[in-house]
């Protein structure tokens, strides 16, 4: 088996594209970059398709290199068969490999381990080996030893033997993995004690748990498996006992077995109580929660990508407060790059109360830096303080916004905040970061670790290593399809770039600071060790906003740039008068323009480009109003209508912030009048809603909401 035909059994892919696709990849091409710039060879695959290719292009390298190892095993315990290299060969699945190599695998000493070693593995074999005249204990005598003093020793010595055969053997494993897919339960049971049931609470309906295991949904299992790991509760995993019996004899007893059936069958229920239900049941388990993380995962990965392309307000004047009581409101002024300006506090809220002075320091603050926009943390004291700001009479048009701050706290003590602002502490920070996170929050959150930006479910539950892998290429293809300007990106998001990574980006920023603005694509070449590769991988998803080149500041690739400059001359045109004028693009045939390399696909996405060169795909920020009504949870009554914005989506549902400290749930069943599977597929995070309060629990501070009619 080779790579092609291991990618093209598992997608519906064609030949040519996986083929091509896997070339770009070995060539250390990446996958936005092959996405966007290389449509022709890969047959117009997108991002998503290309990105599962590069995900069984790993997967068959690893199960490449365990059969690898496998064979040299085998090899060296002089038992590899023609017919045994010939199936790990054929072998498609790591479980499948591996049920070829447990019996030669070295074990621990086992019960069938003591029975050879006392020389009873031969009459396993005589049991096992059908025959109607075979007399099992008169057999058994010729065993008997000083290590073995009695028929039944020597019986129970063979069955011991026989159960570990019966659980190695890949066809009964087979049958057993098959039931425990269709059939498996899973249950659930609180450990008793009182200390226990109040660790608990927060579990309390799983209580005494039972469904399919196939149809217990990712969060719900996650949930189970969380409690159980807090010792509150016990999981199982079982399938009926008598049926599974029933289906591991048919498939190791023989007619012929005469008077040893009574043997196999003793080992049949051995090897399934002490061997196969404890490895298949784990095995089942393991498999449901590989799926549940990968369906969380996906979860947190699709709320990711909103969350970083959620609408900007641009290059303004932003005001950012991160608003609190006792320790007072940080304030602090950033310019229209997000570079700080000033910062002080103001305590107007209790026990201080100092509200007059706090609105003459905002205002006199406003007119000072030419303020365009206030940005106010939605931590404690949120609600309070955009009250204060909306009583200020400002003399200019002031648009306020309540911004998620989840996560800047993080930042603010991280690595990145300390090299960005040595000389102050993490309260300024914070709330830097709370205002560069209005004018932009793709370039501020890609500064953050993921986990801790508090989208998704049980993002710190599932597995780790998996989940980093998936949020990076999340955030490269966010960072990619929206470009980014070269002379004013940080570390941070020059580090998403196609291309370009951590020690790259290094570069760049070193080559800013000591060349000035870099003024072209072209003088990237001179950036230290960036070559010819990171060049063609990273160029086009760079913007050069000062390049005499108005082509270096839109996503056409420089490798492009030849063809457009010949649609221009042949439209006795400059390039500049082909951008932005619809007109003149409308004049351009692109057909007669296709070479080898260069097709309709490619040369479809330059004409788009060209009508609105470096667009950004985001929208533009809009100002939300939370009901006055509401400032804590005890003033949400059952039958209000106020309105909110998602803040989180689950497959249960989504959460949505009504302006106080909890956040209310919208279950999936109260989503819309009409069925939903797909929570996705009718909200979106950051999406302004009218939500009607169906529930509190004061005692637990859960909101119920609805969104139906």
């Amino acid at each position: 088996m080779n790579i092609l035909s291991y990618v093209s059994g598992l997608t519906n892919l064609p030949e040519k594209s996986i083929t091509n696709t896997l070339k770009l990849l070995d060539e250390d091409s990446t996958v936005p970059f092959i996405a966007r710039y290389r449509k022709e060879m890969t047959g117009n695959l997108d991002e998503v398709q290309i990105s599962d290719i590069q995900k069984l292009k790993t997967a068959f390298e690893e199960l490449r290199k365990r059969k690898e190892s496998v064979l040299k095993s085998i090899e060296e315990q002089e038992a590899l068969t023609p017919e045994l290299k010939q199936n790990i060969e054929r072998a498609t699945t790591l479980t499948e490999l591996e049920d070829l190599y447990l019996p030669f695998k070295r074990k621990r000493n086992t019960r069938a381990g003591v029975a050879r070693e006392k020389g009873l593995e031969p009459l396993a074999k005589i049991l096992m080996a059908p025959s109607v005249n075979t007399d099992p204990e008169t057999i058994a005598k010729r065993f008997l030893s000083d290590k073995t003093e009695t028929v039944e020793d020597a019986l129970q010595g063979a069955v011991d033997i026989i159960a570990e055969w019966i659980s190695e053997n890949s066809k009964v494993r087979h049958i057993l993995r098959k039931m425990f897919q269709r059939n498996a339960e899973i249950s659930a049971a609180v450990i008793k004690g009182k200390e226990k049931e109040e660790q608990a609470q927060k579990y309390r309906q799983y209580f005494d748990w039972n469904e399919p295991l196939y149809r217990c949904p990712s969060h719900r299992l996650l949930a189970m498996l969380r409690a159980e790991k807090e010792e509150v509760i016990r999981v199982k995993i079982s399938i009926d006992k008598d049926t599974a019996l029933d289906s591991v004899e048919r498939a190791v007893l023989r007619n012929g077995h005469g008077a040893s059936a009574v043997y196999i069958r003793k080992a049949v229920k051995e090897s399934y109580e002490r061997l196969l239900y404890p490895a298949v049941a784990n095995e089942s388990l393991k498999e449901a929660r590989e799926k549940a993380d990968k369906n969380s995962i996906r979860v947190f990965s699709e709320n990711l990508r909103q969350l970083l392309l959620a609408p900007p307000l641009g290059a303004k004047r932003i005001l950012a407060i991160d608003p609190g009581y006792k320790s007072g409101c940080k304030i602090v002024c950033l310019d229209e790059r997000g570079d700080l300006l000033h910062n002080e506090n103001i305590y107007p809220h209790p026990p201080q109360r100092e509200s007059a002075q706090g609105i003459k320091k905002i205002r006199s603050l406003v007119n000072a830096y030419r303020i365009d926009a206030i940005a106010i943390g939605n931590g404690t004291a949120s609600r309070e303080t955009e009250t204060l700001v909306k009583r200020i009479a400002f003399d200019r048009d002031l648009q306020v916004f309540v911004v998620n701050e989840s996560g800047a706290s993080v930042y603010s003590a991280s690595t990145i905040a300390r090299q960005e602002f040595p000389n102050y502490d993490v309260t300024v920070r914070g709330a830097v970061s709370i205002g560069r996170r209005l004018a932009d929050p793709l370039a501020e959150l890609v500064k953050i670790d993921p986990k801790s930006i508090g989208v998704g479910q049980y993002q710190h539950d599932v597995d780790r290593g998996l989940l980093k892998t998936e949020l990076d290429a999340v955030v490269m293809s966010c960072v990619n399809s929206v470009g980014v300007n070269v002379n004013t990106a940080s570390p941070s998001l020059l580090s998403y770039v196609s291309g370009i990574g951590p020690a790259l980006a290094g570069k760049i920023v070193e080559y800013r600071s000591k060349k000035g603005e870099i003024r072209s694509r072209k003088e990237l070449l001179d950036v230290p060790r960036l070559g010819n590769k990171a060049f063609e991988q990273s160029a086009a998803f760079l913007r050069v906003l000062q390049s005499d080149d108005p082509l270096d500041n839109s996503a056409i690739h420089p490798e492009s740039y030849a063809v457009v400059e010949k649609m221009a001359a042949d439209l006795n045109l400059r390039v500049s008068d082909l951008i932005g004028h619809k007109d003149n693009i409308a004049k351009i045939r692109p057909e007669k323009y296709c070479t080898g390399t260069i097709g309709l696909p490619t040369l479809t996405d330059i004409l788009k480009e060209l009508e609105k060169p470096g667009l950004d795909p985001r929208k533009k920020a809009a100002v939300f109003e939370f009901s006055k009504a509401l400032k804590t949870i005890e003033d949400v009554k059952p039958g209000m209508t106020v309105p909110g914005i998602i803040n989180n989506i689950t497959n249960f549902g989504c959460f949505v912030d009504i302006g106080i400290k909890q956040s209310g749930l919208v279950h999936i069943s109260n989503l819309s009048n009409e069925f939903v599977s797909d929570v996705n597929a009718v909200v979106k995070l950051h999406q302004h809603v009218t939500v009607k309060v169906i529930d509190v629990d004061l005692e637990r501070k859960r909101i119920q909401l609805s969104m139906t009619d």
